[in-house]
């Protein structure tokens, strides 16, 4: 009789420290999620409303880049006419930049520039991520830039790794573009595209381009690590 009385006992006492041992684990599963939230930083280069943290310039200055820059619904449209950019205000370095493009008439021309260099030219110094249609995911070096995977000086187009992962007319595609020091990766559409080491410009604006006709972006924002 007394063997009956214990016994329940002791697998009590079991399960009570063992229940305890499981309920810890999802506190210290947030606790550790948390830690890497407060790891990084969100850097949101539009508002979504306005272009007050852009610069503009175009190949004819005659023009007023509110009739080629606009904003409506959240979505920035830029109308590919005349040539130029729009570039952040800021400079950065060490970041994963995400941006999501559509064509919303005809697949065409245009890209993200990355470590943009001062002072502004419309072929500035800066590293293109190319947006072409068939081509999302190319680098350009232009004007002085460069990486080692640029075999021929003379060609200054380092081109995808892969098929083309890019969406038909009027879908959204996104391109994430990892930039860690002296390197950089592109992402389309979460595929791998292209990466380039010993890249000769490591900080700078981040520029979207006007080359052409049409084309519209949206949910443009940085992630950086954040300070320990």
């Amino acid at each position: 009789m007394r063997n009956r009385i214990i016994l329940p006992a002791a697998l009590l006492i079991i399960l009570l420290f063992t229940g305890n041992a499981f309920a810890t684990v999802p506190a210290d599963a947030k606790s550790s999620e948390n830690k890497k939230k407060q790891k990084e930083e969100i850097i949101p280069l539009f508002n979504g409303k306005d272009l007050s943290n852009w610069e503009f310039k175009l190949k004819d200055p005659a023009v007023d880049p509110a009739t080629v820059f606009t904003v409506q619904n959240g979505v920035i449209h830029i109308s590919g006419n005349p040539f130029g950019y729009m570039r952040t205000k800021g400079s950065y370095s060490d970041y994963k930049l995400h941006v999501e493009w559509r064509w919303p008439v005809e697949p065409t021309n245009s890209g993200v520039f990355v470590h943009g260099q001062l002072p502004d030219a419309i072929w500035l110094k800066c590293v293109e991520c190319q947006l072409k249609a068939g081509n999302a995911g190319d680098f350009v070096c232009m004007n002085g830039a460069g990486m080692k995977e640029m075999k021929d000086k003379s060609n200054i187009v380092v081109a995808k790794m892969a098929a083309s992962s890019e969406k038909p007319v009027t879908e959204w595609n996104t391109m994430e573009v990892i930039c860690n020091s002296n390197t950089i990766e592109v992402f389309v559409n979460g595929v791998l595209q292209n990466k380039g080491t010993e890249v000769n410009v490591s900080e700078g604006s981040v520029c979207l381009q006007s080359e052409g006709k049409e084309i519209e972006f949206r949910n443009i924002y940085l992630t950086k690590p954040g300070k320990k």
